[in-house]
């Protein structure tokens, strides 16, 4: 093999290194300014999407241990190792259900990690925080399932026990936290979000149905506050308005 042969090899391979890092470098400005130039909503930010039947539902840029209500609700799939934690779920710092994890001393952890509350779906879990621990007089955890069959068409019957959960307990308003992005799983945003308010809606006009027939106590509630991330605040909120409006026609 010739040295000019050879020399001519290194050459085309440099070349082919140097497109390749060219291209991945391009990648990478493009991913930075895609993730710079993405609409935020600063915590705190909250916003009344619309009422139905006397119950408002309100958005709120907040995470579920520091929400100031009279009832939490939070959702969380079957335990595995390290699943709230971990990629793919959302950082530390973005991510609602470590921070609630940490304000009760890591027993959510422990309760599903021992399967004392294993998480299928729909099961539900109240929990009443230590004075001070969190925002929230009360906690329910409800289960979503097996992470790997999730679907946003789940959110409906989700939305439906909390409303009757909150109903149960007597508190006129609860907030709403899917953890459904905290968890790391890839779920359309304003579809869940619609899923939920169409199932708090059905189920509170059967609750209404009960208390006009005498068959239950004549409590009102007044408010449902849907927690959202900074990043995924206005788009649940045109899912929420969607569903909301597909009641009033």
């Amino acid at each position: 093999m010739n040295k000019t042969f050879i020399t001519r090899c290194r050459r085309a391979l440099l070349i082919s290194m140097s497109v390749s890092f060219l291209f991945l470098h391009a990648v990478a400005v493009v991913g930075q300014h895609t993730d710079s130039t993405t609409k935020t909503t600063p915590v705190g930010t909250t916003k009344v999407w619309g009422k139905v039947d006397g119950i408002s539902i309100i958005g709120l840029v907040q995470g579920p241990s520091a929400t100031v209500a009279p009832l939490q609700v939070a959702c969380v799939f079957e335990y595995s190792e390290g699943d709230i934690f971990n990629p793919p779920a959302l950082p530390t710092a973005l991510n609602g259900m470590v921070h609630l994890d940490h304000s009760l001393k890591g027993q959510i952890t422990e309760l599903r990690k021992s399967g004392k509350f294993e998480g299928h779906y729909l099961e539900t879990l109240l929990i009443t925080p230590p004075k001070g621990a969190m925002k929230a007089s009360k906690l329910l955890l409800i289960g979503l399932g097996d992470r790997h069959h999730f679907n946003a068409d789940m959110m409906t019957n989700v939305g439906a026990v909390a409303l009757r959960e909150a109903t149960r307990l007597g508190v006129t308003g609860f907030a709403f936290a899917g953890n459904i992005k905290d968890a790391g799983i890839d779920s359309p945003t304003a579809l869940v979000a619609a899923n939920v308010t169409k199932g708090i809606i059905q189920a509170w006009r059967t609750q209404r149905y009960l208390q006009q027939q005498h068959l239950a106590p004549a409590k009102p509630m007044t408010k449902a506050t849907l927690l959202a991330g900074p990043a995924f605040f206005e788009t649940a909120g045109e899912g929420i308005k969607e569903a909301i409006a597909s009641f009033q026609h």
